[in-house]
């Protein structure tokens, strides 16, 4: 056996008693009211459309599941195929893409894209300000590193194009020295652009060297 035939990978009942024991441990809390003495299970009915891992609080009369105040919060897929996703992208040591996710997983490209980029975000260093505030100088570049298996070239022969390799953006604050780098799908403007909107600040700039940011 491996360690994705652990029963929580699977089953949506085990998913959320695993996510529990590692949020609450031995002790449910409603992250509404952060109550803990009148916490009770209510038992799932998928005909009357109760939801699996649904808890009450006596306090405050509000009913969550652990997933509130996470970042599996709002999330549209089962529990346990999004814990199979943050296994496979924190346990692969050349990262994983959204299309062999979208493969492993078989959900859509689009959802597997959603799930390797929340991923990532909630991966970052605490300081998730963007950088460049303030007028300050922000790098952009990018690399090719390691290979893709998911796009490996046709023939054995792979060249000395980086269509088979790892893309990798890479931001620079040169300012404070922070740096950020992430794996991407697509170097194209259309699919960079929003990356660099939601890290740089828009009173940045850049030297005249190259682009704007």
């Amino acid at each position: 056996m491996s360690v994705l035939s652990k029963p929580y990978f699977h089953n949506e009942e085990a998913a959320f008693a695993y996510l529990e024991s590692v949020i609450w441990g031995d002790e449910p809390a409603c992250p509404h009211c952060g109550g803990v003495d009148r916490i009770t299970k209510v038992k799932a009915n998928p005909a009357k459309r109760i939801r699996i891992g649904l808890w009450r609080c006596g306090d405050c009369k509000k009913q969550s599941t652990v997933k509130v105040g996470t970042f599996f919060e709002h999330m549209r897929i089962p529990l346990h195929k999004a814990l199979q996703a943050v296994y496979l992208m924190t346990s692969s040591k050349k990262g994983i893409s959204s299309h062999q996710l979208h493969r492993v997983l078989e959900v859509t490209y689009k959802t597997a894209w959603f799930l390797t980029h929340r991923i990532r975000e909630a991966m970052r260093e605490g300081d998730l300000s963007p950088f460049g505030a303030g007028g300050g100088i922000v790098e952009v570049d990018e690399t090719f590193i390691g290979v893709d298996r998911t796009k490996k070239p046709k023939g054995e022969k792979k060249g000395r194009g980086y269509a088979h390799k790892h893309k990798v953006l890479s931001l620079v604050d040169r300012d404070t020295g922070r740096q950020r780098s992430m794996v991407v799908d697509s170097l194209k403007a259309a699919d960079v652009l929003p990356i660099l909107q939601a890290n740089i600040a828009g009173s940045a700039r850049h030297d005249g060297r190259g682009g704007p940011v």
